[in-house]
């Protein structure tokens, strides 16, 4: 090796002209590539800003700027060009946006600007709140600019009555923008795009600025990110993209792995420099991944080759439920912490969906584990979980202010803001809880007659459910609890793209499924009561914010999404709930085709994070609304395992026994 490159990287930092494709494997050392190949163009003679490197987050943008300035030395005056696409595209739009009608010096708007603007277009063109909201709006508005749906397309593409009005709604709100001499996050890429598409002398001056243009991570391009490159680089074609189709995991987020596989195609004097040689991962972790990505049937033909031979076989555990599956997990962390050296950094348990972690955190609790949610907030403190827990207080003790507060009128049952604070008033001046005044409302005559039945109606609610709370069955009684207040309704009306009713909706039967496993624990000290439950959720110390970086800081056991993990790499990992419907996810499972083989990416990303040990876990059974459903393992455990024939006759049985249960047993006539 010269200066500690293997030969194809050597090769990747010594190809200085043309097209240049790097498919960077997993653990291959790209970003030592990427930094060494801007340091060799300097040193043959390329003048630093005429460099120019885009990748996808400012941490990203600086650690490459750091270390070119290490290989370079700090005494250099001019420096290469790195920057994210938004960055870059900033740039561009200052030189060139009032050809699009926009001022010179043009705003960006953030997240509270733009919700402010929606909710003005929506009043001008008199849309009631409970038809669109602003952030329905805007989430609207988001994904058509992702896919480069401009105002005059989105008619065309609208599917419902509500997209047709967000269509409406869109045409004013960027039209505001422009009076405004402002743009939105997504406008630095549209319009960055129109103007090197709409005016030839614009795009030579912009491609003029550079001789070389790299671009990193290039399998998460969307389309207009996709035109922009090739529009900046079709002058000098030198360019050079770095990436992994395999790693494609993006879709959802309007990135094309099309870009990288077709790369050869649109530049047909490309070479093509494969990185196959892994630095993170035991050849058996390696065996394992490799057998996987095979099953992908659109992909460029690679093999990761182990730096490292040998490695301890990866696992693949069964557990009867989700519970135990938590237990044996938590409890192998606690055992191999023992062992010299090993900390809680060194672990990671990966999941596919945000409700997962639920039953981890409770075990690593129980434990004193510490341990932190990576890029999300904790199971415990998402909004509907927050929700059911304050009716759980209530229940449990209805002279709790602040639950009692949370849900009096949550969802909506015409206890208003005046009414409230009428309560609250009448409390205070009488020195007694709210929950009183509120069974004595004949001493509040400040109310409105219209929400004195209200009130009424939620006093029975709660003294019923407090009833049949003394007499146990805590799941049944809050699945009916659910059911009766209207939550999955209010869930429709608070958030509109079905993903998040989804996922929050999951949180919801999540909470149910954590009361069921609680009763059902075989616990000879303490029977199940609502306080105990409530006291365990109580027992969280969880970590504030969601900064990847800072909480990957901490010397705890990571939770988080096979999303989040991308990038990342730990001694010990643990990818659970590796069952149909969860990995691959229920959605993909439906859509078969790209949808699985994303998927597929999503489960290789997970396999080449561990280093040297890796288990894989499912549940036999997993409660589905308190209730345990069996569960079929995941194709994916069958294509490691050299099995993948045998996955259809699986699916086939479990289908066909579901059937049988459900169509039950024939009555006789």
């Amino acid at each position: 090796m010269a200066n500690g490159l293997n030969p194809s990287q050597e090769q990747a930092v010594r190809t200085l002209k043309g097209p240049l494709l790097v498919l960077a494997g997993a653990g291959s050392g790209k970003t030592r590539v990427v930094t060494f190949r801007i340091a060799e163009l300097i040193r043959h003679g390329t003048l630093p800003n005429r460099i120019l490197a885009v990748t996808f987050t400012n941490k990203a943008a600086a650690e490459m700027q750091h270390r070119v300035a290490e290989l370079l030395g700090a005494r250099k005056k001019l420096k290469p060009k790195i920057s994210t696409f938004h960055s870059h595209c900033v740039g561009i739009l200052r030189r060139h946006i009032p050809r699009l009608g926009y001022p010179e010096k043009f705003a960006i708007y953030d997240r509270g600007d733009q919700e402010s603007l929606a909710r003005q277009v929506l009043r001008e063109i008199k849309v009631p709140g409970e038809l669109l909201r602003p952030g329905d709006l805007l989430s609207q508005i988001g994904q058509w600019k992702t896919r480069a749906v401009r105002p005059p397309e989105a008619a065309s593409v609208a599917a419902t009555d509500k997209e047709h009005l967000a269509a409406m709604a869109y045409r004013r709100y960027q039209k505001a923008l422009q009076l405004a001499g402002a743009v939105d996050f997504d406008d630095l890429l549209l319009l960055s795009e129109d103007i090197l598409t709409r005016f030839p002398d614009a795009r030579q001056a912009e491609a003029g600025l550079f001789d070389h243009l790299l671009v990193d991570e290039y399998q998460d391009t969307n389309a207009t990110q996709y035109r922009i490159v090739k529009a900046l680089a079709l002058r000098h074609r030198n360019l050079c993209v770095v990436g992994d189709d395999d790693q494609s995991i993006y879709g959802w987020r309007g990135a094309e792995v099309e870009h990288i596989l077709r790369f050869a195609q649109d530049w047909p004097d490309a070479r093509v420099v494969r990185l196959e040689e892994n630095y993170r991962s035991t050849a058996a972790i390696l065996d394992l991944a490799n057998r996987l990505i095979a099953h992908n049937r659109k992909r460029h033909d690679k093999v990761l080759r182990p730096a490292r031979p040998g490695g301890e076989k990866p696992r693949i555990d069964q557990h009867k439920d989700e519970t135990i599956e938590a237990q044996a997990v938590a409890a192998d962390i606690a055992r191999r912490l023992k062992d010299p050296g090993v900390e809680p950094r060194d672990f990671a348990i990966l999941f596919r969906t945000n409700e997962q972690p639920r039953a981890f955190e409770t075990e690593l609790r129980r434990l004193k584990l510490p341990y932190v949610l990576v890029g999300g907030m904790s199971f415990f403190d998402r909004k509907e979980v927050r929700d059911l827990v304050a009716y759980l207080k209530v229940l449990n003790n209805p002279r709790d202010e602040v639950s009692l507060l949370r849900i009096i009128n949550n969802p909506p049952r015409g206890i208003g803001a005046k009414a409230v604070e009428a309560l609250l008033a009448r409390a205070v001046s009488q020195g007694v809880p709210l929950w009183d005044v509120l069974g004595k409302l004949a001493d509040v005559p400040e109310l409105l007659p219209s929400a004195r039945p209200a009130i009424e109606s939620f006093v029975r609610l709660i003294e019923e459910f407090r009833g049949r709370a003394a007499k146990g069955a805590y799941a049944p009684l809050l699945r009916d609890l659910i059911v009766r207040v209207g939550y999955e309704a209010e869930l429709r009306r608070l958030y509109a793209e079905p993903e998040e009713q989804a996922a929050r909706w999951a949180s919801v039967e999540e909470v149910v499924n954590a009361l069921a496993a609680y009763e059902a624990r075989d616990d000879e000290d303490e029977s199940p009561s609502l306080a105990g439950f409530l006291g365990e959720l109580m027992l969280s110390d969880r970590d504030a914010g969601d900064e990847k970086e800072r909480q990957l800081k901490r010397d705890a056991i990571a939770l988080m999404t096979l999303h989040a993990a991308k990038g990342l790499e730990f001694p010990y990992v643990y990818m659970v709930g590796m069952e149909e419907g969860l990995l691959p996810h229920h959605r993909s499972v439906a859509a078969e085709g790209e949808a699985i083989d994303e998927e597929r990416r999503l489960c290789y990303v997970g396999i080449t994070r561990a280093k040297e040990r890796l288990t894989l876990s499912l549940a036999l059974t997993r409660m589905k609304w308190g209730k345990p459903r069996d569960t079929i393992p995941s194709r994916f455990l069958f294509e490691i395992t050299g099995q993948a024939d045998s996955f259809a006759k699986v699916a086939a049985e479990k289908k066909a026994a579901e059937r049988r249960a459900s169509s039950g047993p024939r009555r006789r006539s």
